[in-house]
Order: C-alpha cells, then structure tokens, then sequence
C-alpha cells in the first residue's frame, strides 16, 4: 500500500471517527430528552431517533457499516413519523428532517471508509454525497414550497415577494438645516379551535343604555369656548391631507387617493429623507418611535421618540420649525414613544393670529402642549405657556410611570387625553382617568374616573384620582355628529391578578367605553373579555363605518382585540350588529373564585388561531424542537383564556401582542373590504409567588434600585405574585418554540367577515437564530406591529414586520408588488398624501426595541416620477 492509498485511509477513518462523535453528542441528549418527553405523555419517536443515532454513532466508532444501515432505518422512520405527525407543511418539517438529512449526507460519505475500499474512494464517495444532497435539495423543495400553506382559513399560496429596490441612497437627501440638540435616550440590537359553544348559554346581547339627550342633537352643541361645534376633520379633505393620526376620527386608514396602482407602483422611488437627529445615546434599549406624521396644507407634523415635534415641507422634505419639549431620559417609560399629533383650527379665529390653528400632542413627562402651526411658537392662551400638566390630581407618581404616548383626540373643541400607566408595577399605581381638555384655553373640561362616577371635575384638594384603574394608552376614534368619543380600555394596573379589584373595574376594564365628550359622562360601553387576568386591553384604535346590512347602512364601531376576536356595535347604543356567544372557557388557577366562567367569542370574524399542541413547537434542529415540547407538556394549557398558575407556566395563546395591537384596521368601504396584520405567537408564563420574588431581589418602578429593561417579573406589588412572561415563548436560540408564520396579513369581507384572502406577512431576511439574520427571502411571516394604509387605487401600503421593509400589497389578491429596504425598523403606520397634484407616501421608520429592530431617526418620502424624472432603482426592479 503506497503512502498516498495510507493517507486516504487514514483521513477516512478520522473522518468516520469525528462524525460518530458528532452523532453522539447530538443522539445522547436526544435520548435522554425522549424518555423525559414520554415520562410527561409526549411523543416516543425521540426515544427511537435517540436509540438509532447513539447505534450508528457506536459502528462508526467500529468502522462497521452497520452503522449506514441503522441510520438508513433510523431515517426512514424519521420521514414516516415527520410525514404522519405534519404532513406537507413545510415549516413543520424544518426541524424533523433538515438535520436529519445533513446527517444522513455525513453517514453516507463514510461508506468508503467502512468498506475499506480504496480504488475508487472518491468516486464513490462523491456518489454518496451526490445522493445525500438530492435528498435535501428535494427535502428543501418539500419544506419551501408550503410555506405558504401554514395559515389557517384556506390561505392561498404565498406570492414570490417582489424584488427588494435598492433605493437607500434618496433622489435628494434633505437633512434639518439645524438638527438641534440630540437627547439621551436609550434603544435596541432585534389560534385556537374555540371552545365549542355552550348550546345552555344565551348569546351576549346586553341592552345598553340609552344615549342621553345631548348625544341626540348635536350639530348645534356649545363646546366649552362658546362656538358652535364643528368637524374640520370631517369636512378637511382626506387625500390632499393627512390630519389625524388613523386619517381622520373615524380611524379608517384609508386615502381616496387613486394615483398609485398596482399597474404602476414598481416606478415609486424615494424623493426625500429627513432625519430628526433624535437618537438614544449609549443605552439602545427603549427607543420605539412608533410615530405616523400629520399633513395639513404644505406641511407634516413629526413627533420624534423624545417627543420633539417637527415641521417638514411635504413636498421636499425641508425642515421648517422645531419645538423641543426637553423631556429627560428618566421620564421614558416603557420606552420612548409619540405616536403622534392632533391638528386643530380655533372657530373662528383670525387665521393671522398665533395659534389660529395649532399642534397639540402629549409627552412622557406627562404635559400636553400646543404651539403654532406656522411658527412652532407655544400657544399663549392655552396652558401655562402652551403647555397643561397633566399630573395634576393623579397623587403619588415618579417619572416612567405615567407618560403620555398617544395623540389627543379633539372632538367639538375637547382634545381627550389618556394615558401610558406602566404595566405590572403595582395595584396602587397612577389613575387610569381619561380627561378632556379645552384644546383652545387648555382648562380641564371633564374628567371620566371610573371610581368617581358622580364626579366629572378635578379631585379636591388633597385627594386624588381613583388610582389602579384601568386606563387608555392608545388611540381613541370620535364620531363628531354624534359627540362621542370611544375609549379603548385597558386592564387594571395589575393585569394577571384579578381578585382585589372594584366591582366597576370589573364591569369596565377591558372594553370599549362611549363617553360624551360634552359632558365626560359614559353612553355605553362594551367588554370583550370578564375579569381579565391576560393583559388582553384593547390597544386597536376602533374604526368607525357605515356598516352595509340587508335593510341599509348602519353607522357602527369595528373593534379588534389581542386575543383575535372583531366585533361589530351599533356606535350610537354599543348593540352588536353580529351577537358574540358567551362560551365557557378553563376553569381553575391561583384564583379559580375571580374567574369568569364563560367568555364573549365574536360571530362575525376571528383572527384567532386552533389550539397548539405538542406537534406545533419548532426549532432549528430536533434538539431544540424537543426541548419546546418538553416545556409545553410541562407547562398549563388548555387554550384560549387557559388560568394563570404558579406551580407551573402556562401558555398563553396568543400572547398579549397576539391578534391586533395598536397598528388597528384599515378599511376601503367602497370596495368592502377590511385589512388587518396581526400576530400569532403565545406567551409562556408564571405567576411568581410574592416570598419568592422578594429574593429574587424584584422591585417596582419606584423603589430605589429600579432599573428601566431590567430582565426578571413584573414586580405587582399588592398582589400575592410578580409576573414573569417569556413574550413570544423565545427559546436559547433566540427563535421561538411555536412554528411559523408568526404574523400575517389578511384581506375580510366588511359586510360578511369572511376571510378574502390570508398571508404569511414578513420575511426571514432579516430573522434568525441568536439574532443572526438569514437574509433568506422566504415569507415566513414574523411579527409585526404597526398598521396598514389603503387607498382608492387598489394598494395596501405597511411595513410593520421585523425584516425593515415596506411593502404595496394587491388588495384584491395579496400579492407584494412592490416594496423596498428601511433604515430601520418600520413599527409605524405609513401615510398618503398630495401635493401640487403630486402624490407622496410617507413613513418613519423609528425602529423599535421589543420588536428588537434598528432604531432610526428618519422620516422617508417616495414618489411616481415627474416628466423627464429617472426612476431610480428601477433597474433592481
């Protein structure tokens, strides 16, 4: 045997001997993680995977090829059991047979090396392994091919995504003539089959009361300034401008603009960018912008994260004014959030005097401040130098706890102010009181405390607002005519421990409230879920519609929910156009006396999910897989609504940022057609026993030691337990246990609420494990949060999802027919507007630290191309 006959040998047998190697230190914790798994109920198939990869691993060692064949038995079982347990969903079998197949490929490239055969080692090693990659490149084709597949409701096939435009560098790049000072701050690196009706249980048809008799003639009612109200929102076109944060009141999300189609939307390119300078410093981990501009006129309205409001010609992207409320660091609670602005004209004022129309928005240190439109000047007569605090009444406080995040919303004069309380700190936190405020003088009009029914003023001296109560973060939605204002609630301050709360926290949290804004007194309300212990508050912006129906148009309210469920409600009595169905639901828990034995579940339309089962968790290999299969027989669950315990986790599903969150609906009545992204990841959870938390060394946001983003449970002093919540269910990857798609997009029929079409929504490019990105462009359908825009030609405009895209989107069939690269991470809603006849899309891409996307401070424009104007990008197209 000459030397060379040697080497081969040798390498070949070193080669078996380190694949073996790597089969057994993959094979033995397989094993043992299969016995484990089948002593908790779950699948055996780990124990005989486990068995065959430790046997194959043993031959290699004896370069016996027995090894090949019990890996050639081994992996055969392995396709029939994936096949058997998943079927031909493709993400499913990404961990059972994409490292199975690797493996294989390695077991066959050692046959050379077993038989001992030397003449021919390379040919027939490279038959081997031509064979093995066959077997993954027709594996992959299984795997890539469904994804389209794995969302539920007869989802069509994904389009293949339009190629990405390589448009970062803008046409013209218009950076602030004076930036300003940058503040601190800090920011990132990145259903259920329902229960089956209880056929004992009535549907819910609660009968609601009365609307008063203010609400009955309106158009003539006296705001508190003394002029009679109108609705320049209502009556301000909607296309030329965008003058509140959904469009208008009304929440829509929609743009009777009809320049941008799906024939010619490949030709947008980017015309200007505009960047703040509002940037975290050295701490990157509470930045979340989440800012959609105002236009009115000429001008946007940008409110940067920090709260600093900037004007911005529409046209090109020039700053014009800037107004730096200088909030301090300290006060970010959270994290660092101004999803807008609201515009207001004084009736009747001199449209040459200051603040004859103004700006008003609300910041983390709690103020509500006004300023010229024209100037960025402070508005004199409103406030104390154009600012109301809004502290006032709420008692004991500290900065972070309270903070305003949302944009006011002004109807008949009064601009209604909720607030950002921080969640899970404590039961004696901040009130969740919603207040009214004169938008012309800044004077309190009325104040809407839960705990104080019979009182609509400031708390007398001494005393405070009702504290603990449930508040309203996000966005409200108005009907001007009707002088209604509709508040989405949200939970009490402690969201997962239910058993100390009022009677009236009870019967409001969680539900949509009509308040007249004349008088701060509640019309009706309506709650979607009893005795919350999920942190499923409503976070949508409702949207307000003129429901078709077979006997006329019905003016309604559209609320979704974090738990998937859309409702639709008479607006002015808060009826259910479509009764929900009281269902009973689990039972049990740490308070199983609070618990509510039945739960409303929507008729009309539901982006909720079947149950998960132990099938449905996921990871990159079988080694990951496993582990989440051993958690989740582990953990509590018996779907939707599943108790809250403390002796083991339980999963939530879906999580609180399950369903729709803040992004809310888009809605084209003219074509009937309903838009909503959403997400579908559970949470896993566990009630952590107060004894416990104490050495854990948990504290609340006032205690001193307290630091922002710190990891460990949510603290919910004046409970018996902290909260811990793994968001998402992440494992050590960094990926999480249930398989994709994590988010999708999905078109509904307004009048029926079927399902039109369903989409994964978001790419794997910018997604992976350990936060690596795999720059694949597979919709695979991440989370996403942010809403969507639809306009009269026929497009759905968002960006929303963790790959940093932004998207147009067919809103007949679902197919991407464009999109393009952002700076950052695009957890904002997108805006349309005109100019001279031009029309612009416009969106901030802030990023966004839970969603765990790059933080920006840009404000992007794009454009069809004017006469003789190149179509930049174009040629990626």
């Amino acid at each position: 045997m000459d030397d060379t006959h040697r080497a081969r040998r040798g390498f070949g047998f070193w080669a078996a001997m380190v694949i073996g190697a790597i089969i057994l230190i993959f094979g033995v914790p397989i094993l043992g993680g299969g016995v484990w798994l089948a002593a908790l109920g779950g699948s055996w198939y780990y124990i005989l995977a486990g068995i065959g990869l430790v046997l194959t691993a043993f031959f290699l060692f004896r370069r016996s090829m027995l090894a090949v064949w019990v890996y050639l038995v081994t992996f055969a079982g392995t396709v029939a059991w994936a096949l058997w347990e998943a079927g031909l969903d493709g993400w499913a079998q990404v961990p059972r047979l994409v490292a199975p197949t690797v493996v294989l490929v390695l077991v066959l490239a050692t046959i050379p090396a077993l038989r001992g055969r030397l003449a021919r080692p390379v040919g027939t090693a490279a038959a081997a392994i031509a064979g093995g990659l066959a077997l993954v490149g027709s594996l992959s084709v299984l795997t890539l091919s469904q994804q389209g597949t794995a969302i539920a409701q007869d989802a069509p096939a994904a389009d293949e995504p339009a190629p990405i435009q390589e448009t970062q560098a803008p046409v013209t790049e218009i950076l602030p003539e004076e930036p300003g000072e940058v503040p601190e701050g800090q920011v990132p690196a990145v259903e259920a089959e329902e229960p089956a009706a209880d056929e004992e249980t009535a549907p819910l048809s609660p009968e609601p009361p009365a609307a008063p008799d203010a609400a009955e003639d309106t158009a003539t009612e006296t705001t508190p300034t003394g002029v009679e109200a109108r609705a320049p929102l209502d009556t301000m076109e909607i296309g030329e401008n965008w003058p509140a944060y959904g469009g208008n009141y009304r929440g829509t999300r929609y743009s009777p603009l009809t320049g941008f189609t799906p024939e010619n939307v490949s030709e947008l390119t980017r015309v200007w960018e505009f960047n703040s300078g509002d940037m975290p410093g050295e701490d990157a981990s509470s930045y979340s912008p989440e800012n959609t501009p105002l236009k009115v006129g000429d001008d946007l309205f940008h409110c940067t994260a920090m709260g600093i409001m900037v004007a911005i010609d529409a046209a090109t992207g020039l700053e014009e004014w800037r107004y730096d409320p200088d909030v301090p660091t300290d006060a970010i609670p959270y994290g660092a959030t101004c999803r807008g602005a609201a515009y207001f004209e004084v009736p009747d004022a001199d449209p040459d005097t200051i603040c004859a129309t103004r700006v008003l928005w609300g910041t983390l240190d709690a103020r509500l401040i006004a300023v010229d439109t024209r100037t960025g000047q402070p508005c004199p007569d409103f406030g104390m130098n154009g600012e109301a605090y809004l502290e006032d009444g709420l008692g004991d406080t500290v900065p972070g706890w309270y903070a305003i995040t949302s944009p006011p919303t002004i109807v008949r004069g009064i601009a209604v102010m909720g607030a950002q309380v921080n969640d899970g700190q404590a039961e004696d936190a901040p009130s969740g009181v919603v207040r009214g405020y004169d938008a012309v003088t800044g004077e309190l009009a009325w104040a809407w405390d839960l705990e104080n029914p019979d009182s609509r003023t400031a708390p007398p001296q001494g005393e405070t607002y009702s504290r603990g109560t449930p508040n309203m973060w996000t966005i409200a939605a108005a009907d001007e005519e009707l002088g209604l204002v509709y508040l989405p609630l949200g939970n009490s301050a402690v969201d997962y421990y239910g058993s100390n709360r009022s009677d009236l926290e009870n019967e409001y949290a969680t539900s949509i409230v009509a308040v007249d804004v004349t008088t701060g007194d509640d019309v009706w309300h309506f709650q979607t879920v009893h005795n919350d212990v999920w942190d499923y508050d409503l976070g949508s912006q409702p949207a307000l519609v003129d429901f078709p129906t077979g006997d006329g148009s019905v003016p309604a309210i559209i609320v979704s929910s974090k738990q998937g469920d859309i409702y639709v409600l008479d607006r002015e009595t808060g009826e259910p156009l479509f009764a929900p169905e009281e269902r009973e639901v689990p039972q049990g828990g740490v308070e199983p006396e609070y618990l509510s034995p039945t739960q409303p579940f929507s008729t009309y339309h539901t982006l909720a999910f079947e149950p998960l089962e132990e099938k449905d968790m996921w990871g990159m290999t079988p080694l990951d897989q496993l582990w989440c299969r051993i958690q989740f027989q582990q953990a509590h669950y018996e779907g939707m609504y599943t108790p809250p315990t403390s002796d083991q986790h339980w999963i939530q599903y879906p999580g609180y940022n399950g369903g729709q969150d803040w992004g809310s609906l888009a809605i084209d009545e003219d074509r009937g057609i309903m838009i909503a992204n959403y997400n579908n990841m559970p949470n896993h959870n566990r009630l952590v026993p107060r004894e416990e938390a104490d050495e854990m060394g948990v504290q609340a946001i006032f205690e001193p030691g307290w630091e922002r983003g710190a990891e460990g449970p949510g603290p919910q002093l004046g409970s018996p337990y902290a909260i811990s919540v793994n968001a998402g269910w992440r494992q050590w990857t960094g990926l999480l246990c249930s398989e994709p798609p994590y988010g999708g997009i999905r078109a509904i029929d307004l009048e029926t609420g079927e399902t039109l079409w369903d989409k994964p929504f978001g790419s794997a490019r910018k997604n992976g494990p350990w936060g690596i990105p795999s720059m694949l462009p597979i919709d695979i359908g991440t989370p996403n949060n942010g809403g969507p825009v639809v306009t009269a030609g026929g497009l759905i405009f968002i960006a929303a999802t963790t790959d940093d895209l932004i998207r147009a989107i067919d809103i007949e069939t679902g197919e991407t027919v464009w999109q393009d690269t952002l700076p950052g991470g695009g957890q904002t809603t997108p805006i349309v507007y005109e100019v001279a006849g031009r029309e612009f899309l416009v969106v901030a891409p802030g990023g966004h630290h839970f969603m765990e996307t790059p933080v920006s401070d840009a404000v992007i424009a794009w454009a069809l191309p004017e006469t003789g104007e190149a179509v930049e990008g174009a040629a990626s197209q």
